[in-house]
């Protein structure tokens, strides 16, 4: 079972402790430190209503004493219910089941939670242990898979990825075109339900320069006004980058009861990258030095409820675009906005096909000049036995580009260098050039 799922934690509010965790099952240690993040995480930190249930997703740090993470976090997908409890000093009972996971597949655990959830709140550890059975009986992850896996009396039809950065689109889906997100799971992409254009409308226009600030790793605080709106939000913006691998920290929800809030919020400039989604107006005020915040949401309406904390919408101090921006496409989403749930369906995965487009566009030129890299077999058997690439010229590369430049609609060549000066400067670069002398790495060892 562990394969897939760590364990399941179970976390209710006590009136004098706050959220505490009542049980794990299957058993797992968890240090008190660990237990009270995931605690407060499971929760939502403002009143989100009188009566209901939503789901997140949030990322922690792991702790001591459990085999070697994935990637030194740990994945919690929670499922928070609260229902009316005359019998409650509040007057309501809150508590949540969290499937916890060394995995990044938020679209698959999404859905799991959501079939346990609303099962093990109405019938209790009977069905917790037939889920655990369940899970226990599936077939063991393997990469790029596609598995029809049993789970409590349902098929999940599941297709996992390649490597933790690879892209998993629809068009190259194993599903084919028989595709229905209703019924078919890619499991590192985002939760398709609710549309996520739903997120962004207030900021449509301004996604262009959300995306340039991802792929150049500047610091993003994602505020919502609830934990799924920003899991699900951070989720999506972390996997508009791929495959250029995850250089900094990202956290689909994060509370001011993280063990790693003073580490990530403080008083200096935020970490280069780091993404955190937030809900708790305290972020507004302790957060005002950071560059960019995306405040997640619909356009407000007349008459509409003013919630507290930053309005829906793009607010940058420092970025200007390189890029133009497509008017058409902007056009369709914003005529999908006022359409139904089908269209914003169909205009959030455009939307999504469009950015992880220009995320690989920005590589074409970075391709092509690795290509000059590649020892010739000439130069692999000489009495150097030349196997790896040739060292990166930066210099050479901008030659590469000035007689092919990219695809992608850059404003101006002096941009376009611009752009790319910055990007070679980020880790992300760091990381991806590294890959790619693996890959080189590797297929010149095959032809010895």
């Amino acid at each position: 079972m562990r394969q897939w799922v760590l364990t399941f934690a179970v976390v209710d509010f006590d009136l004098d402790l706050g959220p505490i965790v009542q049980a794990v099952y299957p058993p797992v240690y968890l240090s008190t430190s660990e237990s009270e993040n995931i605690a407060f995480s499971a929760f939502p930190d403002s009143l989100q209503f009188d009566q209901g249930t939503e789901v997140h997703s949030f990322r922690i740090r792991d702790g001591p004493k459990r085999p070697e993470p994935l990637d030194g976090f740990m994945y919690g997908f929670s499922y928070f219910s609260q229902k009316r409890d005359c019998g409650s000093k509040r007057g309501y009972r809150q508590s949540s089941l969290v499937l916890l996971t060394y995995h990044q597949y938020p679209a698959f655990f999404t859905s799991v939670i959501s079939k346990l959830g609303p099962l093990f709140h109405n019938h209790g550890i009977t069905m917790l242990e037939t889920a655990c059975h369940n899970v226990a009986n599936w077939q063991s992850p393997s990469s790029g898979s596609t598995l029809e896996l049993g789970f409590l009396g349902s098929v999940l039809h599941v297709e996992l990825p390649t490597s933790t950065d690879s892209q998993q689109l629809i068009e190259t889906a194993s599903f084919g075109r028989g595709f229905d997100p209703t019924e078919h799971l890619l499991a590192s992409s985002v939760p398709l339900y609710p549309p996520p254009i739903n997120l962004f409308e207030a900021s449509l226009s301004h996604l262009w320069s959300v995306w340039e600030c991802l792929m150049l790793c500047e610091p993003l605080l994602v505020y919502g006004p609830s934990p799924s709106m920003t899991s699900q939000a951070v989720w999506w913006l972390r996997d508009l980058i791929r495959p250029i691998p995850l250089a900094a920290d990202v956290r689909p929800y994060f509370t001011i009861h993280d063990r790693d809030h003073a580490l990530l919020v403080n008083k200096s400039p935020p970490k280069v990258g780091l993404i955190i989604g937030v809900t708790n107006p305290f972020f507004a005020k302790s957060c005002t030095h950071w560059p960019h915040v995306l405040s997640v949401g619909r356009k407000m309406r007349q008459g509409a409820t003013v919630v507290t904390g930053p309005c829906a919408g793009w607010t940058t101090k420092t970025h200007r675009r390189y890029i133009s921006k497509d008017r058409q496409l902007l056009k369709r989403l914003e005529k999908a906005c006022a359409s139904s749930t089908s269209d914003r369906m169909q205009a959030s995965l455009e939307l999504r096909r469009h950015f992880c487009s220009r995320t690989n566009a920005v590589l074409v030129p970075l391709n092509r000049y690795l290509n000059t890299l590649i020892p010739s077999p000439a130069e692999r058997n000489t009495t150097l036995g030349l196997r790896r690439l040739k060292p990166f010229s930066t210099a050479e590369f901008f030659l590469s580009l000035r007689s092919s430049p990219s695809a992608l609609p850059f404003k101006s060549p002096s941009k376009q260098r611009e752009f790319y000066e910055k990007w070679l400067r980020t880790p992300a670069f760091g990381l991806w050039l590294a890959r790619q002398e693996e890959v080189v790495q590797d297929a010149l060892r095959q032809k010895i």
